[in-house]
């Protein structure tokens, strides 16, 4: 047994990811390579463009940067490692990058949990109080709420980082996962972790469930309002900004209960590799597609930028 505090940047954690799978890795490598090239193309579009079309300094195009940037860096953080480890035979990480990972993996899909919710009160207010959207979302407003759901998902990650590297660990140091997070090195623990998993899982809930009623909360009141609603163009617009929204919601929360809000089973960690692929490769860079490809405001900034 060696404490956590006995561990020095020298000590590696071995990262298994999709090692079972040797024939799968190369295929993997392409494939994921080629989704994080788009997340990163998808959303530095999203994000330049709207900073440069001033049609576009709205609310919801000012939240749909802070998503885009958050979908960059939350990415960033587990990717060009996995594809590292896909590479070749090396499937190590440090000490410090392991838990340099864990939290901004942590904090970031926290802050997305918060973001989400944001952005559906910003079409609530703009669908149910069209009269009083720009009193309800002014801009230093807009901000603040940004704000708080940044330092809200840091401050959670904070708390689970340290309760997990807190915890001492068994001589080996091989993480049944392709990135660094709390379950799967919970399992390294030699004392019990009890106490962990009924934070993680009370986290969980309040990160996870609590956002997603709020959502569904406000599309319904959502809902209502358009259904009320006597014109036919101004019916559609609302559910393609909100269906787009809403699809967005889907692809993050439904990955993320399965993951953190079932009882572990035989299978969930095979199972839960590939939902975690999905999430974090995948479902950020469709993101960018699903918010622009029927979008009428963003494919007019295009034309107005191109001249």
């Amino acid at each position: 047994m060696m404490g956590i505090s006995n561990m020095t940047s020298e000590n590696n954690f071995i990262l298994k990811g999709f090692s079972n799978w040797p024939n799968l890795e190369l295929i993997l490598f392409v494939v994921i390579l080629i989704f994080y090239l788009l997340t990163l193309i998808g959303n530095l579009f999203i994000i330049i463009l709207s900073y440069l079309d001033s049609n576009l300094h709205t609310p919801m195009y000012f939240f749909l940067s802070n998503l885009s940037f958050l979908d960059l860096c939350y990415t960033t953080s587990s990717i060009p490692q996995l594809l590292f480890n896909l590479w070749g035979p090396d499937k190590t990480i440090s000490y410090a990058g392991c838990m340099i990972q864990l939290y901004f993996v942590l904090a970031l899909g926290s802050t997305e949990c918060v973001l989400l919710v944001v952005m559906s009160y910003d079409r609530y207010a703009a669908v149910c109080k069209p009269l009083h959207y720009t009193v309800l979302m002014h801009p230093r407003f807009c901000h603040l709420l940004a704000v708080a759901s940044w330092v809200s998902g840091f401050t959670d990650s904070a708390l689970h980082s340290l309760l997990t590297f807190w915890v001492p660990l068994c001589g080996h140091r091989q993480v049944d996962h392709f990135f660094c997070e709390v379950p799967a090195l919970l399992q390294l623990a030699c004392v019990d972790t009890h106490a962990n998993q009924m934070t993680l899982l009370v986290t969980s809930s309040i990160f996870v469930l609590i956002p997603l009623i709020l959502i569904l909360t406000s599309y319904g009141a959502i809902a209502r309002a358009v259904l009320s609603m006597q014109s036919t163009s101004g019916r559609q617009k609302v559910f393609g900004t909100c269906g787009a929204h809403l699809m967005v919601v889907s692809l993050f929360f439904i990955p993320a209960m399965c993951i953190y809000l079932q009882p572990p089973t035989e299978n969930s960690q095979d199972q839960g590799k590939f939902i975690a692929l999905f999430y974090t490769v995948v479902t950020p860079s469709l993101n960018p597609l699903i918010y622009t490809l029927r979008n009428k405001d963003v494919r007019e900034a295009v034309r107005r930028l191109m001249g």
